[in-house]
């Protein structure tokens, strides 16, 4: 006998990383004591969330190569600094208008910039890539190796510097970063490094989404339920339409601004990082967590919507995208051919 638990929990949007963070909630709000009552190994995974991150963030690392072409650069290098602008622009307003901590009352109790940046700043990569093969030019897809430098809390502490909060000693910013770029320089200096350590990226996520689950108590989920649903449709709505309008003006068709605006499940873990960087950001934290976690899933379901419906409308029956396509499946074909004359024995 056996039962699909695996393609049961990834028909929910980012479910690999919420079913689990999910399941842990409800054992830290019903039986918080379960960690320390058992001790040893379990007793080390209901409070491992950071060293479990720190080994993430090297084997993703390991997967970005830094041998990528010009134009998968440019793309990148425009979805990425376009992104982290808008973020730096809302912590900005955030930061004047909010402060530090969250909103205590009110419609907006538990908004914070923390959960603002760290919602904004982090594109969920699967989404993206299965967007832009369905509808984009196959040569955006690889834009994601630039755009994934996103992943980590390194940009979320730069944003809220930046924005005028509470700044992070040069020593946390660099430790932030470091396992990414050790991962990095694995993988490119070594192919089978890559190799060996990607595949642990996906296989890691529901152990984060537990850790991180066991440190959330859901009595604060009803306060942030609607205050979430509206947070995603900003992501996807407001960051959505600024990074369609800067894909434009850098002569792309729309597609790939739009297929970037959602929030990777990742960045979920983020707000808890921040806050064991900088006790400043304790009391915004956990709400922080839950806002972001309601993003991922609102961008999830509305993203592949929004951009769908741009592409029906407004890029489908263009005919300079018709012969873009052509175009590149000519090169295709054309690179296919001269692959195939290379590798022919001589006679």
């Amino acid at each position: 006998m056996t039962i699909p638990i695996k393609r049961t929990i990834e028909r929910v949007p980012g479910g690999m990383m919420l079913v689990p963070l999910v399941l842990g909630a409800i054992i830290n709000t019903a039986a918080p004591g379960t960690g320390t009552f058992f001790g040893s190994f379990t007793g080390a995974l209901f409070t491992g969330l950071t060293p479990l991150l720190a080994v993430f963030y090297m084997c993703l690392g390991s997967t970005l190569d830094i041998k990528t072409t010009p134009y998968i650069a440019k793309k990148g290098g425009v979805l990425l600094a376009s992104k982290i602008a808008f973020a730096v622009v809302v912590g900005v307003i955030a930061a004047h208008v909010l402060g530090q901590g969250p909103v205590s009352g009110g419609i907006f109790a538990g908004l914070s910039a923390l959960a603002l940046v760290a919602s904004l700043s982090d594109t969920n990569g699967g989404l993206y890539m299965s967007l832009m093969g369905q509808f984009g030019r196959n040569k955006d897809v690889g834009a994601y190796s630039v755009m994934s430098l996103e992943s980590g809390p390194f940009l979320t502490m730069l944003i809220l510097g930046v924005a005028g909060l509470s700044a992070f000693p040069w020593q946390t910013l660099v430790g932030a970063i470091l396992p990414l770029l050790l991962g990095m320089a694995l993988g490119n200096l070594d192919p089978a490094m890559r190799k060996f350590l990607a595949p642990l990226v996906p296989a890691m996520v529901p152990f984060l989404g537990l850790t991180l689950g066991l440190t959330l108590n859901l009595t604060a989920v009803w306060t942030a339920g609607l205050l979430g649903l509206a947070l995603g449709v900003g992501v996807v709505v407001i960051g959505g339409a600024w990074m369609l309008l800067i894909d434009k003006l850098t002569k792309g068709n729309g597609v790939a601004g739009l297929a970037a605006a959602s929030t990777a499940g990742n960045a979920a873990v983020v707000p808890a990082i921040v806050a064991a960087a900088n006790p400043a950001y304790e009391s915004s934290a956990e709400s922080a967590t839950i806002l972001v976690a309601a993003s991922v899933v609102v961008t999830a379901v509305l993203c592949p919507i929004v951009t769908s419906l741009w592409y029906r409308y407004r890029v489908a029956n263009d005919p300079r995208e018709a012969e873009a396509a052509a175009a590149e499946r000519r090169e295709v074909e054309a690179s296919v051919r001269v692959d195939g004359a290379s590798r022919r024995p001589a006679v």
